[in-house]
């Protein structure tokens, strides 16, 4: 889609960090993803670092979603049984966006080798909203949102407000 047909439609960002082990000081992912979205314009209304809980997870992203419309979760989408944010997210999505985790493997698997396979980054709307669930790491999480996510934003933003809402 040509830039010009993009709906003028207002970005917000929120970003949870999902980990049991780091503190607001040690969350180099979340204040990797908060920079680059403040660099590309992009407000972030809202901040969170919670532990590896299914419940919590899900009520946090319910959260977030009241308060952005682009809603990354970083940490907890590997294969551990402490990883459980897409278990915790997927239900949440209305429609998947399933070329972001084939495109977001496909870069990681240029950077870190057949490793990528591990990861389930996964991303979807919910009522016009942008879910992106990606790994933990700050470099996958800069690799996701400097090559993915911000550059497409407006674009999944621009259909997913076209659905109707519930």
């Amino acid at each position: 889609m040509d830039e010009n047909h993009y709906k003028a439609v207002p970005v917000t960002g929120a970003v949870i960090t999902v980990s049991s082990t780091r503190n607001p000081e040690t969350d180099t992912s979340g204040k990797a993803l908060k920079d680059l979205l403040t660099s590309a314009g992009i407000e972030v209304t809202h901040y969170a670092l919670i532990p590896d809980d299914r419940e919590r997870i899900h009520k946090e992203v319910s959260i977030a979603l009241s308060r952005a419309n682009c809603v990354i979760v970083t940490g907890g989408t590997g294969l551990s049984p402490d990883d459980v944010t897409i278990e915790a997210v997927a239900p949440l999505l209305e429609k998947t966006i399933d070329g972001f985790g084939e495109l977001f493997r496909l870069k990681s698997y240029e950077e870190v080798g057949t490793a990528a396979i591990l990861s389930r980054a996964i991303a979807g709307v919910v009522d016009g909203c942008a879910v992106f669930c990606i790994p933990g790491s700050t470099r996958a999480a800069t690799l996701a949102a400097r090559e993915i996510i911000i550059p497409e934003i407006r674009h999944i933003l621009t259909h997913a407000s076209s659905t109707p809402h519930r």
